[in-house]
């Protein structure tokens, strides 16, 4: 019993830890097959994105409460709320996003109230914990959807430049190439960005100005080599299509040496669970039958008698 009680933690324990690797295959910015060809009725330019979960709710019931919030978002808190709030692509505003640290903090005083009794001496302890998980958790996930949005922009973005050097190839213009990208890849946060660029432009912003622009709000070597690229392809007159296949080279090497990186960090990633999860199960299973055995029949006694 004892043997399968420790198989059945020691499962339990790597299936919690599997659930957060990231997968994210199924979003890379492949081309999507023509919804006339497949039996769709509605084109691309019909996509609809709708709210789901926690920030569907969230929005349904934030819209006359989060005006409450106005004054708490003026002057510097506001505008850095927007900007990190922008670069998460999340839907939330600045007041939305306070009205969400003071539902949390409703919930934690609640359950404060419930568990722990007011005359209790850990009740202001639950009071300071509630405020300080209702506050630091919005902003360590908003910092993790940040950092997750850099980092799927890094791994699209090499996918993304050979879909634009194959229709530049093919025959089309940059711009209509650009917009052809967009319009046939599936939703994610590089062309999302190249979407509202390609919106920019559209609206009257040169072209050089709306590249820098993008460099600029994520800060990513990788965005500013492209947008860099561009920029001077631009202003040299030289062909969109070498720059775009020179581009394309560099970056597939780049993301090969990011690949190999992170191959050579997984062994030392691997060990933190190898020594918390394996090394003590095999070391019960190995040592425990002989200190059952030692404690049960001890030898000790029977030289004593």
């Amino acid at each position: 019993m004892l043997i399968l009680g420790l198989l059945v933690a020691f499962i339990a324990v790597m299936t919690v830890f599997l659930m957060f690797i990231p997968l994210g295959l199924s979003a890379r910015p492949t081309l999507k097959q023509d919804p006339l060809l497949a039996g769709g009725l509605e084109g691309p330019e019909k996509k609809i994105v709708k709210q789901k979960g926690l920030m569907g709710v969230l929005h349904a019931i934030s819209g006359p409460l989060s005006i409450l919030n106005k004054p708490l978002t003026a002057g510097f808190v506001g505008r850095r709320l927007a900007k990190d709030l922008s670069l998460s692509n999340s839907s939330l505003n600045p007041e939305q996003f306070f009205l969400l640290k003071e539902l949390l903090f409703a919930v934690l005083l609640w359950a404060t109230l419930v568990f722990i009794k007011p005359s209790s001496d850990l009740f202001v302890l639950g009071l300071i914990i509630a405020v300080g998980v209702s506050y630091y958790a919005p902003e360590f996930w908003l910092k993790g959807r940040k950092k997750r949005v850099r980092e799927e922009i890094v791994r699209d973005l090499p996918d993304t430049v050979d879909l634009l050097g194959l229709c530049v190839n093919a025959g089309l213009d940059f711009m209509m190439a650009l917009k052809y990208v967009i319009d046939k890849s599936i939703t994610v946060p590089i062309i999302m960005e190249l979407q509202n660029m390609l919106q920019e432009i559209n609206m009257g912003k040169p072209r050089r100005d709306a590249l820098r622009d993008l460099a600029r709000k994520y800060e990513l070597p990788e965005l500013s080599t492209f947008s860099r690229t561009l920029i001077q392809a631009d202003r040299m007159g030289t062909s969109v299509t070498e720059a775009l296949n020179m581009l394309s080279e560099d970056m597939r090497e780049a993301r090969f040496r990011r690949g190999e990186s992170l191959a050579m960090k997984a062994p030392l990633k691997m060990l933190v669970p190898l020594l918390l999860c394996i090394f003590p199960v095999v070391a019960i299973l190995v040592a425990g039958p002989v200190f059952l055995d030692f404690f049960t029949n001890n030898p000790m006694q029977k030289l004593r008698h």
